[in-house]
């Protein structure tokens, strides 16, 4: 062979093995990133091909499928209840892609997840079509209904709901929120349904999942993990004896007293009667004694400062560090730089009512193929434990004397149950020119001393006074219902 051949034949060569190395390289290295790329039209194909599973809730699904008559796609997703589901599921659409549980578990719920292998390949093989696994969630549908409907009424808020003994997410609810079922296919009608739902088109933002990633001041309710600081630390070993906590109090490097809302009994108060009333006084007083670096870690062992996964993502709630006295007094009745989610603050209850320890919290119970056979189940798991037995004993005795007879008396069951909550009302705006928040965290127990839930709740509300009886009056009936709703679904 003359050089001239020779030289065309091992460029050919080459040629040859570099498509070789190329298909192999996309075939084995990048399959699965090409598999997975949103813009792989077969992708989005593939995922609609087939019915979705569901999403479970007290053995019923809250969601199901429809075929589709037109397009590439065979199904889409529906959902039953959407707006008051809608915190828990989120959405999956043709057009726009999919988040929360719908987009962590997607693999489960399309069938695609290698757990599924063996069952997919025996599917192939009797040519049987292949279907989605479900996703059994920790939620009560009873909780979750007396929650969105408690919502739905004042206009504006979140609330969640802990299982304090395993961390079992009982409710999770939003308003405004929006149903899924209108953005789930790719028509025009599911196109004008989005772009209404858009942020910058709708200052309600339904699309916020205010229980888990929205962050409020929580106001006075987050004088017990103040209180649980006091404790923790031996600054006051009980709930009875009188603080050191002159009225008024000028906070450390100003000249400015810490008020009080009204003329409530705080000069030298006990703990107990100071969280009963809400004295600003005592608790941040009590904040500045700790000072910021033992009430910062009094939070955070209550989740404070740390994102949550449940296995959706919530937002990180804020206790500051570097804060010099003042500060830290007004973050030790819930404002100043303080924020928390609605969960956060369940969390807070839940762990006070598990006798110091807090578990973390979930909402997927167990993880089923098409056949129900489990796939995966969630262990509850200690995530800390923020109060010895003792103190949180005591800071239960102290909350519940807030709702026998303190500013949370519309959260009393009747019966064999006993109530433990703490109302607030948190700041808002600059200058707190707006309307405040109203918050109420709480919990109930049963004859046996066993604690069944535990309940933050945050109401938006234009109509909300402007003193702590606001959280008493707006969001404790709303976490009484739900507490009451658990109960009864246990009988």
């Amino acid at each position: 062979m003359n050089k001239p051949l020779r030289r065309i034949a091992i460029f050919c060569g080459l040629l040859v093995l570099a498509l070789l190395i190329r298909d192999n390289w996309i075939q084995y290295v990048q399959a699965d990133s090409l598999r997975e790329d949103t813009d792989n039209r077969r992708v989005a194909i593939e995922r609609y091909a087939t019915p979705r599973g569901n999403i479970i809730v007290g053995g019923d699904p809250i969601t199901g499928y429809a075929t589709t008559t037109s397009g590439d796609f065979k199904y889409k997703r529906t959902y039953k209840n959407g707006a008051m589901w809608a915190p828990v599921t989120g959405f999956v659409s043709q057009a726009y892609g999919a988040n929360q549980l719908e987009n962590i578990e997607d693999g489960i719920l399309t069938g695609n997840d290698d757990r599924l292998f063996f069952r997919n390949t025996l599917d192939m093989i009797t040519g049987k079509e292949r279907e989605g696994g479900n996703v059994v969630t920790t939620l009560n549908a009873a909780a979750q209904k007396a929650a969105y409907s408690g919502l739905k009424a004042r206009g504006k808020g979140a609330v969640a709901a802990i299982d304090p003994s395993t961390g079992k997410i009982l409710a999770l609810a939003s308003y405004p929120s929006y149903d899924p079922s209108t953005i789930a296919g790719g028509s025009d009608s599911d196109a004008e349904a989005w772009k209404k739902l858009a942020k910058k088109n709708n200052p309600d933002d339904p699309m916020l999942n205010r229980a888990l990633r929205e962050v409020y001041p929580p106001g006075s309710t987050f004088k017990v993990v103040t209180a649980a600081a006091a404790l923790e630390n031996g600054l006051y070993d009980s709930a009875d004896v009188k603080t050191n906590s002159p009225l008024p109090w000028i906070m450390p490097g100003t000249t400015t007293p810490l008020k009080n809302e009204g003329n409530i009994p705080c000069k030298n108060a006990t703990l107990r009667e100071a969280l009963r009333v809400s004295c600003n006084s005592v608790f941040g007083k009590v904040g500045a004694d700790l000072g910021n670096d033992k009430m910062l870690e009094e939070a955070k062992k209550f989740g404070f400062d740390s994102e949550q996964f449940t296995p959706v993502r919530s937002s990180a709630s804020v206790f500051s560090d570097d804060m010099n006295q003042s500060q830290t007094a007004l973050s030790s009745i819930g404002q100043y730089n303080t924020a928390a989610t609605p969960l956060q603050m369940a969390m807070v209850a839940s762990a006070i009512a598990n006798d110091g320890t807090l578990m973390k919290p979930y909402m997927v119970d167990k993880l089923q193929a098409p056949s129900l056979d489990p796939i995966e189940s969630t262990e509850p798991e200690t995530l800390s434990q923020p109060l010895t037995a003792k103190n949180a004993q005591i800071l239960q005795s102290m909350m519940e004397t807030v709702v026998k007879e303190g500013t949370g008396t519309k959260a009393q069951i009747g019966g064999d149950v006993t109530v433990g909550g703490k109302t607030g009302t948190a700041q808002h705006g600059e200058n707190n020119s707006k309307n405040p928040y109203a918050w109420f965290l709480s919990y109930a127990k049963l004859a046996d001393g066993s604690s069944p839930v535990a309940v933050a709740v945050v109401v938006e509300d234009d109509n909300a006074v402007r003193d702590d009886i606001s959280g008493g009056g707006l969001a404790a009936p709303i976490a009484k219902s739900v507490m009451e709703a658990v109960i009864n679904s246990k009988k």
